[in-house]
């Protein structure tokens, strides 16, 4: 189904789902069109006749070249100038459907006149898109202003191929529809992601036969708080059953008894990830910007301002990234309190069968927590907050904060790499504790889920290399969180 844009608000999350990852067609609506026609027209007339200090990057130059006066024929080359000098990155290139999101986050600079964009310009942008014709991008490299060193790559293959007129380089390179992209594909892989350690976690707890009452709803109106709820609500509905199971006569670890708050945080980390995606997607980040007409600006307003500098974004992912990590913790310890048959009432390392010398005392499952302290720690590691740059990399100061999205960006990808491991860890723990009692999940959802488990990494009932099934068991985890090719 095609994306219609009318105006820079129909970018939303969904609309940026359908269009980056789903492939979706984008058009302009014939109002869009004719609103930006008419705002290309007054642009025009506003920078043929600029104010005494200038319009930066159309009378003026940009960067270093903003301090500089420019004669008419300095204009006119650097309208005419080629975005490709700052191609400098290299290295693995970012997945399609990232590319595809930062030119669908490109247009809410442009479809609204803000930018100065020609509609010739804007209508090559969607085809872009409609064709699938977008250069790759490097993930590394990018300590630089705003978002140039990457836009400049997005935008070369267009650049290189038309000449360009006023306004339209800087519509090309200038504002954050990076950032935008980054937090929105992030945000979208932590809803899927989230919602796998929900059932990953309500396994475990059914197969450590914790009390229900931990789980209640009522404790969400207790505790207080929208991501609390949503929390209890999911648990709840995962560990429903209309039979008798196995109930503790005494409480659970703290760490069982915090899954709720655990979840609540990571809720409150992907609401506000939502949130702020959803502003970034639409958001007008150009420099310099235009305003349309007013009665005391009869041909609009063009002024410089720092709105390519997209502060919020790299935030969101960290909290992402520290909420994946606290998972992995919980990961440990719900597997560790499984093992422990002091702790869970059931034998010593999950064994099948078979006592402890029978193998070389911990049994294959058993040596589940060691490999999840791995993950974790990795993850602990990548999770650390993303800070803007100390170093001035302008040289000549003008240019001399870096963007941090792109910094961002990558942490949270391997602390979620790290999360789908010791997911795919705990999930075999749990499958295990369920074969020793002899019974079967509590719920639908659940038993398709150990159904999936199973189908991967068989019950263990002697010593064998479990790796590389549970490596499998996390691809398939992880293809459900990321989109098809």
């Amino acid at each position: 189904m095609s994306l219609n844009l009318n105006s820079r608000h129909d970018i939303t999350l969904r609309a940026y789902e359908a269009v980056a990852w789903d492939g979706a067609p984008v058009a302009l609506s014939p109002d869009a069109r004719a609103a930006l026609e008419g705002f290309r027209a007054r642009y025009e007339s506003l920078i043929a006749t600029p104010a005494d200090k200038g319009i930066y990057g159309i009378s003026v130059g940009q960067g270093e070249m903003a301090v500089s006066a420019m004669s008419a024929g300095d204009v006119d080359r650097l309208a005419r100038m080629k975005p490709l000098a700052a191609a400098v990155p290299f290295g693995p290139s970012y997945p399609r459907r990232v590319l595809r999101g930062m030119v669908l986050a490109r247009l809410a600079n442009l479809i609204g006149g803000h930018g100065g964009a020609t509609p010739r310009l804007v209508g090559e942008i969607v085809a872009m898109l409609n064709e699938d014709r977008i250069p790759e991008v490097p993930q590394s490299g990018h300590g630089g202003p705003g978002e140039i060193l990457a836009t400049y790559k997005l935008f070369s293959d267009l650049s290189r191929s038309r000449d360009l007129v006023s306004g339209e380089r800087g519509a090309l390179i200038n504002g954050a529809p990076c950032a935008a992209a980054l937090l929105a594909d992030a945000t979208l892989v932590a809803e899927r992601r989230i919602a796998l350690a929900e059932h990953v976690l309500a396994l475990a707890i059914d197969a450590f036969n914790a009390p229900d009452d931990h789980y209640r709803r009522e404790l969400a109106d207790l505790w207080g708080g929208e991501h609390n709820r949503v929390a209890f609500d999911r648990l709840a509905t995962l560990l429903a059953h209309d039979h008798p199971i196995p109930q503790r006569d005494h409480q659970a670890p703290v760490s069982f008894r915090s899954v709720p708050a655990m979840l609540g945080q990571a809720h409150w980390a992907l609401a506000e990830a939502r949130k702020m995606a959803e502003l970034a997607l639409a958001a007008v980040s150009h420099n310099p910007v235009w305003l349309p007409p007013s009665p005391e600006h009869p041909d609009g307003e063009a002024f410089s301002n720092g709105g390519y500098n997209n502060a919020m974004a790299a935030p969101m992912m960290d909290n992402l990234a520290g909420a994946y990590v606290e998972l992995c913790q919980l990961c440990e310890r719900l597997s560790s309190g499984l093992l422990n048959g002091r702790v869970s009432g059931l034998p010593d390392f999950l064994l099948v069968g078979r006592d402890a010398g029978n193998t070389d005392g911990h049994g294959a499952v058993g040596y589940i927590p060691m490999a999840i302290v791995g993950y974790l720690e990795e993850a602990r590691a990548a999770a650390q907050r993303t800070f803007t740059p100390p170093s001035d990399m302008s040289v000549f100061g003008q240019d001399n904060v870096a963007a941090t999205a792109f910094l961002a960006w990558p942490k949270q990808e391997t602390t979620g790499r790290c999360l789908d491991a010791c997911l795919a860890l705990l999930a075999v723990t749990a499958s295990q504790a369920l074969e020793v009692q002899g019974r079967d999940a509590r719920s639908t959802p659940l038993r398709d889920l150990l159904a999936t488990i199973r189908a991967q990494v068989p019950v263990v009932s002697e010593d064998r290399v479990l790796g590389p099934e549970i490596g499998r068991l996390c691809e398939i985890f992880r293809g459900a969180l990321y989109p098809a090719g």
